[in-house]
């Protein structure tokens, strides 16, 4: 073969530093254009971003160049630094060390999709960190997070 062919969708999320409500609905829309830019650059082009104040979820394509590791460090440095810029009162803000990234099947890409979508009514229930746990339970269920 000639070529090398990839298609990789990720659920990435992570959080504000200490999980603090930093995203603010005025501005988030704009983050997440910022975000898909940045994804865009890295030949990993996203099919949804959502947020609620203390975190972000993403589903996206994983370019075939680039290492996960790297192209998480590059999006959360670069979407810090544009948060910064929108408001002096955001010049601490940061994200949350560490993410959370699990591989989708094609066949579950719009159910990701739609979860991520749904993103605001599912934490009016449901913790971040309820929900981060559940994600481990059912991807990996011999690995625990705090």
């Amino acid at each position: 073969m000639g070529q090398s062919l990839s298609q990789m969708y990720v659920h990435l999320t992570f959080s504000t530093k200490f999980r603090k409500n930093f995203i603010n609905a005025r501005w988030e829309e704009g983050m997440h254009s910022y975000m898909a830019g940045v994804l865009k650059n890295y030949e990993s082009p996203a099919l949804i971003i959502n947020s609620v104040p203390n975190h972000v979820h993403i589903l996206f394509r994983l370019s075939k160049n680039y290492a996960l590791s790297k192209i998480i460090e590059i999006l959360k440095k670069d979407s810090s630094k544009f948060i910064k810029n929108i408001d002096y009162r955001l010049s601490n803000f940061s994200w949350q060390i560490g993410y959370a990234a699990f591989s989708v099947d094609n066949y579950r890409v719009d159910i990701v999709r739609n979860y991520i979508k749904n993103q605001k009514s599912h934490h009016k229930i449901v913790s971040y960190k309820d929900e981060v746990e559940e994600f481990i339970r059912e991807y990996n269920p011999v690995f625990f997070w705090r």
